[in-house]
């Protein structure tokens, strides 16, 4: 079958949990005096709050808990965590409150709970928003126990499971999310398992026609390759023995999405893919580690700079390991990881190999501390008000952390790859980033854009005079280094708004003959904070100067107009005036509604290209009406909250919007007209078409076509991906 070809192979599936029963067994077997009366009440609990309740796959609901529960003990984890894993719907989908739990299980269940279940009652402007709060949620929890991210992982690599029942729609949604942020959690948290599995499903859903493609060829070879696993095997084992190296030996090839992205990332065909056969040699400590990469060097040729030592210098989620890819038998390409025994349990257990039971089985929370990741997440959302902003930070920095540079005084710091001096003094210290104007790397002077390397020793050049500007958003790549650019940048900006507000009021009064001096302190300074139902004066100026408060709303409080006439002028806001005296301008179709008004003057970013379906935020740019951005779009969060406004796309346009899609392709006569078939079949317009070629016969091809929504961008892209000989496809930035 091809999916078990594509995920792990059969014999490594562990046996799923049908019942209770299962269950028990599960825990009997790694902790035999657990008080298994707790799980069977909380099973209890569980089935019957869901009683009735069915999943789209037809089974009862009680079935996903269960496998949640038996999917957290294959990492051996105390009884409350798997208490939760039955429970961690309840509260959101059934009556059981968050007390009943509390009072049959205790507060440590019920905080578990708690911090696994979605926030549903509060209100969003759009489900973006709604997510990344979920998310913030959820990352916020974790710091407290980081059991709560092992239930939500357990419950998301489900759910992927299953995904096959849900609306295509709503499968790309999910599977893009876990790739994005449960796929590389899982990673951090070192539990590989998960990670892999939460990789190819999310593969398999977002590019069906390139896993089951590379699925069909990895399968296609399964008996020659197994042959030649069984036969390095036996060489590396024959080897080791007579070296008296006592080990084991494994052999497996790279999962779909290894293979996948490597193909991205070299810009290669699968048959051009060499080293996507992995060994593990595992060995009784550290010192046979070294013995044995010795052993594997003296047989096989080692490729150059494809050496790691990653026990000398553990990763941020203290994994531990020797990589090396040698020439293997037939010039073969294979890549060899030596660690011992401990190491491979951190290594396939992750965070869990850690635990450490008290008695009566719960589980000693302090292996927090080992992940500095982590804390930097934690600080982040502390200093970041923004949910958005503080969800596309997590994104970034749950990536991979390869790169380790060190100070002139020789400290280590790890970045990730493609980081640059900017990162790494930002790194050190925010008040050392913002003075920075250049850099040394070892010894030689470099751009701020430099891109650092494994083993640079870095030094930075600071002056007093040096502040940050919007220039360095692109320039760096950690989301430490953004966000405090990004907040230094707001920072400026709302002293800026403060200065012309504060003058444009002042001018104000005085055109009506009256005195800032008197009518800003005092009385009536409290008269105006009442009636503009704002905190301090600094805030009137800031919304006068970003545009958002006129200043008639401050003078019409003391000059003696008719009633209707100063009601008329208070319900004028900035937004309406703009597009009052615009009547010259090009006005937009009613695609966006802006604070619920139509058919007012509104910019689409050019750095994003929103199009309906995106979620969006719009801001005020004095003079030039409203901006609006795709939810995700960097710029966005370089500006004040203070400018932004409620936005929504108009449901009742078929406007539509521009955006750019490009294909990375073979080369080939008729390419042009294969191509465009998707477009047209689709009924999506191409307005203009730039192809190029590279020396490796690879096209790449930028196409500016107008869609209706998102949808119907996904029906193009997924038209192109079924074209032979397309590489990837992907939807880009307007510049």
């Amino acid at each position: 079958m091809i999916e078990n070809a594509a995920l792990l192979e059969d014999e490594d599936r562990i046996k799923p949990v049908n019942s209770v029963e299962d269950l028990l067994e599960r825990i009997s077997a790694y902790y035999p005096n657990a008080d298994l009366d707790f799980i069977r009440r909380a099973y209890e609990l569980s089935e019957k709050a869901h009683q009735g309740q069915i999943r789209r796959s037809g089974e009862a609901y009680i079935f996903h808990p269960l496998s949640v529960a038996g999917i957290l003990t294959e990492l051996k984890l105390d009884l409350a965590t798997v208490a939760t894993g039955l429970l961690h719907d309840t509260v959101e989908d059934t009556s059981v409150t968050l007390k009943d739990i509390e009072t049959q299980f205790g507060k440590n269940v019920a905080l578990l709970v708690d911090g696994v279940t979605k926030i549903s009652q509060m209100s969003f402007k759009n489900t973006h928003a709604k997510q990344a709060e979920n998310i913030r949620k959820m990352i916020v929890a974790m710091g407290k126990d980081i059991r709560v991210i092992l239930v939500k992982l357990a419950d998301r690599l489900h759910n992927m499971r299953t995904l096959n029942h849900m609306p295509y729609h709503k499968q790309a949604v999910i599977a893009e999310e876990t790739l994005e942020i449960y796929a590389p959690l899982a990673h951090r948290l070192g539990i590989s398992a998960w990670k892999i599995e939460l990789e190819d499903l999310s593969l398999r859903y977002l590019k069906p026609d390139i896993y089951y493609s590379l699925a069909q060829k990895v399968a296609r070879k399964k008996k020659e390759r197994e042959k030649y696993i069984d036969d390095v095997k036996d060489i590396l084992l024959k080897e080791m023995k007579a070296a008296s190296l006592p080990c084991e030996i494994q052999g497996r090839p790279k999962h779909l999405y290894s293979i996948y992205k490597k193909m991205l990332e070299r810009n290669i065909e699968f048959e051009q893919v060499h080293d996507i056969l992995a060994f593990r040699i595992i060995v009784e400590n550290v010192a046979q580690c070294y013995e044995a990469l010795g052993l594997v060097h003296s047989m096989y040729k080692p490729i150059p700079g494809r050496f790691k030592d990653y026990i000398a210098m553990a990763k941020t989620n203290n994994y531990q390991s020797l990589h090396t890819t040698v020439i293997g038998p037939d010039a073969e390409r294979i890549e060899i990881q030596i660690r011992t025994k401990d190491m491979h349990d951190v290594a396939e257990r992750g965070i869990a190999a850690h635990w450490n039971y008290k008695v009566g089985g719960e589980a000693e929370n302090t292996t927090i501390q080992k992940f500095n990741w982590l804390k930097d997440i934690l600080n982040l959302q502390q200093s970041v008000g923004d949910s958005s902003e503080f969800l596309e930070n997590v994104k970034t920095d749950l990536f991979d952390q390869e790169l380790y540079v060190f100070t002139p005084q020789g400290h280590v710091h790890e970045l990730p790859e493609g980081a640059t001096p900017l990162d790494f003094a930002y790194s050190i210290h925010t008040d050392l980033g913002h003075k920075t104007y250049g850099a040394k790397v070892d010894g030689r002077i470099v751009p701020l854009k430099h891109k650092l390397k494994n083993g640079d020793t870095v030094e930075i050049l600071t002056s007093p005079n040096q502040k940050p500007s919007k220039d360095w958003l692109k320039m760096c790549i950690t989301s430490r280094a953004q966000s405090k650019i990004r907040s230094y940048i707001r920072s400026e900006e709302r002293k800026r708004a403060i200065e012309i507000g504060k003058d444009l009021v002042e001018k104000a009064l005085r055109a009506n003959s009256l005195s800032p001096d008197k009518y800003l302190k005092g009385q009536n300074l409290e008269k105006i904070l009442q009636t503009i139902k704002l905190q301090e004066i600094e805030e009137v100026f800031m919304q006068v100067g970003y545009g958002k408060l006129l200043t008639s709303a401050v003078t019409d409080i003391f000059v003696e107009k008719n009633q209707a006439e100063i009601q008329q002028k208070e319900q004028d806001t900035f937004i309406q005036k703009v597009f009052k005296s615009a009547a010259n301008k090009k006005r937009s179709d009613s695609l966006v509604i802006v604070d619920g008004m139509h058919d007012l003057l509104v910019r689409y970013g050019k750095c994003c290209q929103p199009i309906p379906g995106d979620p969006i935020i719009g801001f005020i740019s004095r003079g030039r009406g409203v901006t609006i951005h795709r939810a995700s779009c960097s710029k966005v969060f370089a500006t004040d909250m203070d400018r932004r406004v409620d936005v929504s796309w108009n449901t009742h346009s078929d406007s539509g919007g521009m955006t750019k899609i490009r294909i990375v392709c073979q080369d080939s006569p008729g390419l042009l007209q294969k191509l465009s078939e998707p477009f047209a079949n689709s009924g999506v317009n191409i307005y203009n078409a730039k192809i190029r070629t590279n020396k490796d016969q690879k096209a790449i091809c930028i196409f500016d076509v107008k869609v209706r929504n998102t949808n119907e961008l996904m029906q193009v892209i997924q038209g192109l991906q079924k074209i032979k000989g397309v590489i990837k496809v992907d939807r880009v930035s307007g510049i």
